[in-house]
């Protein structure tokens, strides 16, 4: 199993060095990927919106530029996010963006996009929110035309493109991976048409991960797509909201036998989650980094490299 870590925002607290500290600690220790949580912004309730999941001041860095960050400090490890909310951004932005960042770390990036949740959020940011799945698979075709094609003409129901270039382009070209997060049955499709991999919340039963399974492959195979070829990361555990939740990386046993879980329903990634493990007493970037050196060697143990 390979095994990416969910970079935590919080380790802003110790200035730029910190969250390079970590970075690089992360590399060291042998994780295969650092993947970045996306929000640009929190909404307080309002009188017409209910309070969001996660608290509005919770602090959330930048994903982008944070990855570019980090790109500099470190050399092997995959850089990605986990999710970006692709709708609410310019996608040939976002191309350009993702392109650049390839090229700068030697082509070790892979997107991890989503729809998202927060209608304000979407509204702030001046995009439109109840056609935001129409509009990602269009975003998607525009992001693998600009990192491929020589000249890019496209031509959707909401972005379009005549006669334009971009480059450079990324070092993995129209290939630069594409994974989608989501467990409805929209992003089951999506994860089979368009997908590379698909990144899904935390599944405690086997027959559900067994059936979203065939469900992708089913639509890959409509597609005319090889299903075999779309990889599946999964989280250990949701993002934590209560007092259990945050509990969970306190219990080294309990994180091990979850990774087993994850592996045995067929998921060849599975994702920590540093904010949860901070949360749960490691309080700075050198405790964390003991949590996640702990974890890892226990991990590799029990399910393998």
């Amino acid at each position: 199993m390979k095994l990416a870590v969910e970079f935590p925002s919080v380790a802003y607290r110790e200035g730029g060095a910190g969250v390079v500290r970590l970075a690089q600690g992360i590399e060291e220790i042998g994780y295969d990927q650092l993947d970045m949580f996306d929000h640009v912004i929190m909404g307080f309730p309002t009188e017409s919106r209910e309070a969001p999941i996660y608290p509005p001041k919770m602090p959330i860095m930048e994903a982008l530029m944070t990855l570019s960050f980090v790109a500099s400090a470190t050399s092997r490890i995959g850089l990605g996010t986990e999710v970006l909310v692709l709708p609410q951004r310019q996608p040939v932005l976002v191309a350009k963006q993702v392109a650049t960042l390839d090229t700068l770390s030697g082509g070790r990036v892979r997107l991890g996009v989503g729809v998202g949740w927060q209608e304000s959020e979407y509204d702030a940011l001046e995009e439109p929110f109840h056609n935001r799945g129409r509009r990602m698979d269009e975003a998607i075709a525009v992001l693998r035309a600009y990192w491929g094609d020589t000249q890019v003409d496209y031509a959707g129901d909401h972005y379009s493109s005549t006669a334009m270039a971009m480059e450079p382009k990324p070092p993995q070209g129209g290939a630069l991976p594409v994974w989608i997060g989501g467990g409805a049955e929209r992003a089951l499709r999506r994860v089979g048409e368009l997908g590379d991999g698909w990144l899904a919340n935390p599944i405690t039963d086997p027959a559900v991960a067994r059936k979203c399974r065939d469900k992708i492959s089913r639509y890959a195979e409509a597609a005319g797509r090889d299903p075999g070829s779309i990889g599946y990361q999964q989280m250990l555990a949701p993002p934590p909201r209560d007092a259990a939740g945050k509990a969970f990386y306190a219990d080294p046993d309990q994180v091990v036998r979850r990774a087993s879980e994850v592996a045995d329903m067929g998921f060849e990634w599975g994702a920590l989650n540093a904010t949860a493990i901070f949360q749960a007493g490691a309080r700075s970037v050198d405790a964390m980094l003991d949590v996640l050196g702990k974890l890892h060697e226990t991990i590799r143990r029990a399910v393998g490299p």
